[in-house]
């Protein structure tokens, strides 16, 4: 069954008529995030009537987006690290920009732009305030950048009208950890950020040719199994157990390969954290970078990995599942809404790399079981995450707290 292609009604969206003018902010550190992530909510509150500013550092993909007359673009340089001249110049920036523009909601998202827009919105008494937490990094930190990152989601939590979580899990982990009182904190819908364009997520836009040259291009051939990692290469992600479980499958006999898709973080003065030029080593093992159309490698793979330390969600989990891939991820808050263990997809405890082997060897030894997770993966898709239903979801929520103007 085509889901892509199915017709559905459009979700009716209460109060939508109030929200015709009403003039927004949508803010992120980096413009990847906020475009590949929020570009198509930002389009469809503009087509709405409303008056919509995407606020990030400068990027490439700024230029991807579609503004006009009610959706435009502001470049206010955030910076992703503790810096605090070029912090106090970007909370400045903000404020100026806030006072200047009179929003009546702003809403931020990525820690970061969370604080500053926090902040700086409190200051110019936007009267509507609203953050969305996607992961928090303090859970993988120690010491003093622990006490900081916890402080910083804190106060993001107090200044802020309303937070929200894009995964229940997170939503009550943040609040057992009293982070902010469960009564501030809520979850819009099923989850995620802001859904999957199962149009632009449909695996039968690649056809069989096509498949073939790619996997022929990385020098994969086409029997072999292919593992699929897509996000940030870095130990947070589970890289090391990644490696050590998919050496263990190779060790065993089993005819697979593993391509890695997304950007090499370097950090700490641009030495790298994690080691890719030694897994590389291997020859099965295929790095790719950063690619602006993942679909296309998802579409050549026949399972997903993320064996993550931390997730809010894990919004490229359900990209995945929309082109039909099971998952093989942690049991970690976040992941645990995204994926139904032992339904889409199986999970393991983080950090253990012998029970992720496990999980793979589980399906690869047995295709059929992978194959119905992967289809009962796309239709859980469509049916929670479709972005149309989660656009719609929002919209009421931004309809439902300007009527009644919270205020803190």
């Amino acid at each position: 069954m085509n889901l892509s292609r199915t017709k559905q009604s459009p979700e009716p969206v209460p109060g939508i008529h109030s929200l015709a003018g009403r003039r927004i902010a949508m803010i992120a550190t980096v413009s990847y995030h906020l475009v590949n992530q929020l570009g198509h909510q930002a389009e469809y509150f503009r087509d709405i009537g409303m008056s919509v500013v995407m606020v990030s550092s400068a990027g490439p993909e700024v230029a991807k987006v579609r503004t006009g007359p009610r959706l435009r673009y502001e470049i206010i340089e955030i910076p992703r690290s503790l810096t605090p001249g070029s912090d106090l110049a970007a909370l400045l920036k903000l404020t100026k920009f806030f006072l200047t523009h009179r929003f009546d909601l702003v809403h931020s998202t990525t820690p970061k732009a969370g604080l500053l827009t926090a902040l700086a919105a409190f200051a110019a008494r936007i009267p509507v305030r609203l953050h969305t937490f996607t992961g928090q990094p303090w859970v993988t930190l120690k010491g003093p950048m622990r006490w900081a990152s916890r402080a910083s989601d804190r106060l993001i939590g107090y200044l802020n009208t309303k937070c929200y979580a894009d995964s229940g899990s997170q939503a009550a982990f943040l609040a057992s950890e009293g982070i902010l009182p469960a009564r501030k904190i809520s979850v819009i819908g099923h989850g995620s950020l802001a859904g999957v364009d199962m149009e632009r997520f449909d695996p039968d836009l690649q056809t069989t040719e096509m498949k073939r040259e790619i996997r022929q291009s990385l020098g994969i051939a086409p029997t072999s199994t292919l593992l699929v990692f897509v996000g940030r290469i870095s130990p947070d992600k589970g890289m090391a157990e990644l490696i050590d479980a998919f050496r263990g499958l190779l060790s065993a006999g089993y005819d697979v390969d593993l391509l890695l898709v997304g950007p090499h973080d370097r950090e700490r003065g641009g030495i790298s954290v994690f080691d890719l030029d030694d897994a590389l080593q291997c020859p099965r093992i295929h790095y790719l970078g950063y690619a602006p159309q993942p679909e296309k490698y998802l579409a050549i793979s026949d399972i997903f990995c993320l064996p993550s330390y931390r997730e809010g969600f894990g919004t490229v989990v359900i990209e995945a599942a929309a082109m039909g891939l099971p998952t093989v991820g942690t049991a970690i808050y976040g992941l645990t809404d995204a994926v139904a263990d032992g339904e889409t997809g199986l999970l393991v405890p983080p950090r253990d790399a012998r029970a992720l082997e496990a999980a793979f060897r589980r399906m690869l030894d047995h295709p059929e079981e992978r194959a119905r997770m992967g289809q009962a993966a796309r239709r859980h898709c469509f049916e929670l995450f479709e972005k149309s239903r989660v656009n719609a979801q929002v919209a009421a929520e931004y309809a439902r707290i300007l009527e009644m103007k919270c205020m803190i």
